[in-house]
């Protein structure tokens, strides 16, 4: 036994010099030596820590059985196996993420682009061919009986071509002045005012319209967006709507203190003294100030005046009204600024009411846009950039009359 067990040798020594011919050593199924402890069997599709191919010629253990992390005869997954060490295996580097989404995306964006462009040009050369305007058709256009046209003034109160601007508003009542089909107008204002002169022509167009006009206000029709309101024929109100304020502002911000303490000097070489009296880089003087109030009250004179006329009321009440503060739609019918609390269903049929109307058509009025400009409006919009309904924040030239 002593003999035997200093003749064998493990696997992978070379005999020691001098020895002679070894007797074959018996080996269990597992290429081990006979005698030599076996380990029991590991559990089916069990792997090692470290999987590796077999080397050349080496054994493959069975379906189902298990390797050594470092040789190939069955054993468990200590990191020390039976045969000839194994190379470690290297990952394959991770493949690059494809961008051929990026490329697909823009191709599709280019491609309705270029379908709109296609379809806008063969709506041109099909509209002058057969003499017609190359704008597109309203709902207006397409009436055959007589209707109720709804028009939506809706954010701040300026020059920016929408219904909320005098060219937009004229626009469409130029068109629905002039359309037969077309009987009376529904304004839905849901606006908190903006500039002062853009609200004054604004209701100077709409006294000049002759079809009925009611209003249905939503959450807000203040300031500039009342004044034009107050032109209409009815006015409807909900409960809770924000109606009136009526006043007139101008804002110059003084940052001279500022500019002292950052160390910026700021001259202006003007032709007058007071020329930068706006410009936010001095105090204002006593003179200027005075100034600048009446200037203030003589526009909001005109604004008072515009709401006496509409409203059929005298200047005198609607100067007691002219707080500057909103009121509630409740409130409003009971001061007589408003007529009625109601929806917009309610202002339409008003509206056919005033205009004689049994049996009508609702349509919407509102400026025509191309479809190619409203399409890339849509693909390269991120802000959504909507109009405030608040008071006006725009400024324009040296000074902003707001309403």
């Amino acid at each position: 036994m002593s003999q035997q067990n200093n003749d064998w040798q493990q696997p992978g020594q070379q005999p020691g010099a001098g020895s002679g011919p070894q007797p074959a050593q018996p080996q269990s199924p597992g290429g081990q030596p006979a005698g030599f402890p076996t380990t029991p069997p590991a559990p089916a599709g069990w792997r090692g820590q470290a999987q590796q191919a077999p080397a050349a010629g080496a054994p493959v253990p069975p379906a189902g059985g298990y390797a050594a992390p470092g040789g190939t005869a069955p054993g468990y997954g200590y990191g020390y196996g039976y045969g000839s060490p194994q190379a470690p295996v290297v990952a394959a580097p991770p493949q690059k993420k494809s961008r051929a989404w990026i490329v697909a995306l823009v191709a599709v964006v280019l491609l309705f682009a270029l379908c709109a462009m296609g379809m806008h040009s063969c709506n041109q050369v099909l509209s002058a061919s057969m003499g017609f305007s190359s704008s597109s058709v309203s709902e207006a256009d397409l009436l055959t009986g007589d209707a109720v046209a709804v028009v939506t003034i809706s954010g701040t109160i300026q020059y920016d071509g929408t219904t909320a601007s005098p060219e937009g508003l004229k626009a469409v009542l130029d068109e629905a002045e002039t359309n037969p089909h077309v009987k009376a107008l529904v304004l839905r204002v849901d606006s908190g005012g903006g500039t002062a002169t853009a609200g004054e022509e604004m209701a100077a167009y709409l006294k000049e319209f002759s079809k009925p006009v009611v209003v249905s206000s939503a959450s807000m029709n203040a300031s500039a967006a009342y004044e034009i309101s107050s032109q209409a024929d009815y006015i409807f109100t909900a409960k809770t709507t924000a109606i009136g304020a009526i006043g007139t502002a101008m804002q110059i911000t003084d940052t001279s203190e500022l500019m002292d303490k950052l160390g910026i000097n700021i001259e202006n070489i003007t032709s007058s003294d007071s020329k930068d009296s706006s410009y936010g880089t001095r105090p204002l003087t006593d003179e200027e100030r005075a100034y600048y109030q009446q200037m203030v009250d003589d526009i909001n004179e005109t604004f008072i005046q515009n709401v006496a006329e509409g409203r059929g009321m005298t200047t005198d009440e609607v100067r007691a009204l002219a707080t500057g503060l909103t009121f509630t739609g409740m409130d409003a019918v009971e001061n007589g600024l408003a007529d009625e609390i109601g929806l917009k269903e309610d202002a339409i049929a008003k509206a056919a009411q005033l205009a004689g109307l049994s049996d009508y058509e609702v349509v919407s009025l509102d400026p025509e846009t191309d479809d190619l400009y409203e399409l890339l409006g849509m693909l390269s919009a991120t802000d959504g950039s909507a109009a405030a309904s608040g008071a006006a924040d725009e400024r324009e030239g040296e000074t902003l009359l707001e309403r």
